[in-house]
């Protein structure tokens, strides 16, 4: 009885300790967060662009410059991420875009779009509203559940 008593004491004790650590670095983590937001947002500006493709692809295929791979954590490098091939003046770009505003967006239409370095945080349709996103398609087994 008293092994099994000092076996829980000792887990109990390892995961206060793991929550504490957890906890360190998550607000740590915010605080970060917090500031490259700011950076961002002190950065931001507002473009015209004529959007020429989007697609996801990992970031050593979208011809981004090496300064911005040599920055990328390594495990970002092999993850596929949405990319907008857009048209701002004479220039073509290809550029990072934020998730919603990637849902939003549509290939051969000008957007009056933020932007801060290389990623799109938001986009506005310069001839009407941006189109709502569409439901994706149901997969076969969700047909048969009952509806309530």
């Amino acid at each position: 009885m008293k092994t099994i008593l000092t076996v829980v004491l000792v887990i109990l004790v390892i995961l206060v300790v793991l929550l504490g650590i957890l906890a360190y670095f998550g607000r740590k983590a915010q605080k970060k967060q917090a500031e490259q937001k700011a950076t961002m947002d002190a950065m931001a500006q507002t473009m015209s662009l004529y959007i020429i493709d989007k697609k996801r692809m990992k970031l050593t295929e979208a011809n981004l410059p090496k300064i911005v791979l040599d920055s990328t954590p390594k495990y970002m490098r092999w993850m596929k991420m949405p990319m907008v091939k857009a048209k701002a003046g004479p220039r073509v770009m290809t550029l990072i875009c934020d998730e919603p505003v990637f849902a939003q967006i549509l290939p051969k239409q000008e957007v009056k779009a933020t932007i801060s370095g290389i990623y799109i945080t938001s986009a506005k349709r310069i001839r009407g509203p941006l189109p709502e996103p569409k439901n994706k398609k149901k997969g076969f087994f969700s047909r048969f559940k009952k509806k309530g």
